[in-house]
């Protein structure tokens, strides 16, 4: 069982930074009222070639939207990390609490990795108070995506957010 995944995201250096120190460069970082978005290149994965994402701290989720490598495609519009997302100036942070969410858009949205948080909070390395707020945060994630029919941008719509895309991700942008 691992630790919670903590990444940062130097909006000054223009670099992200994942759990284990490493640093890739960012292409774009673009601040909101809402929001940070990022979009990189991602290296050394076989499965995909491009990530592009949103934090999204008031809602405690990040939004991503991946290019898949050929082979590699998946059945998904996006996918939603459940996460303390900690805004700042010039780096924001984020700490996934392990509870993921897959949209595929007007068709379903799945909650993942329950085993993986019930562990988490098992053996200590989520406190129970962190464990009960990502538990409310996926439960109120995935009520608002099906009372929108499973429509990510209509839900965030009635919350005042419009999410943009550069495009490396599904053909779509805001």
């Amino acid at each position: 069982m691992h630790p919670p995944k903590i990444q940062t995201y130097d909006v000054g250096a223009g670099v992200n930074v994942d759990n284990k120190g490493v640093r890739r460069t960012v292409r774009e970082y673009r601040r909101t009222s809402f929001g940070l978005y990022m979009s990189r290149e991602v290296v050394g994965r076989a499965s995909a070639s491009w990530i592009e994402s949103w934090l999204l701290p008031e809602l405690g989720i990040v939004v991503s939207d991946w290019t898949w490598n050929p082979g590699h495609e998946r059945d998904q519009d996006f996918y939603l990390d459940i996460a303390r997302v900690e805004p700042g100036e010039p780096t924001w942070r984020t700490t996934d609490l392990y509870l993921d969410v897959v949209v595929r858009t007007g068709q379903w949205s799945e909650l993942l990795d329950a085993d993986e948080f019930v562990a988490a909070v098992a053996t200590g390395l989520l406190d129970p108070a962190t464990g009960e707020w990502a538990l409310h945060r996926a439960t109120e994630v995935v009520t608002a995506l099906a009372a929108h029919g499973n429509d990510l941008d209509a839900w965030l719509d009635t919350r005042g957010i419009t999410l943009t895309w550069e495009g490396h991700g599904a053909a779509r942008a805001g």
